[in-house]
């Protein structure tokens, strides 16, 4: 996936409610080094597309992005981005 030149970034608490997890969920992975964020005065800004890829790593995260995140909404995922049928 290429890296956008503005990379949307959200906060640890936007991450969590957007995936459908925990806050602790997502400051753990921050810890891991498994997504990719910066500091802003003592605040975590998550890239956006290191956080999807991260979900999708685990069964668990697609699921609970699905069913308690974003996924609620959107009827059909793809692979080249969000199909929506009517």
């Amino acid at each position: 996936m290429q890296q956008s030149p503005n990379p949307i970034r959200l906060s640890v608490t936007e991450a969590a409610k957007f995936f459908g997890l925990s806050d602790k969920s997502i400051r753990e992975a921050i810890k891991r080094k498994e997504i990719k964020h910066i500091l802003i005065r003592g605040r975590y800004k998550i890239n956006f597309e290191s956080l999807l890829q991260w979900a999708q790593l685990n069964m668990r995260r697609q699921n609970k992005l699905k069913r308690d995140g974003i996924g609620q909404f959107v009827k059909v995922w793809n692979e080249e981005g969000v199909d929506e049928k009517k």
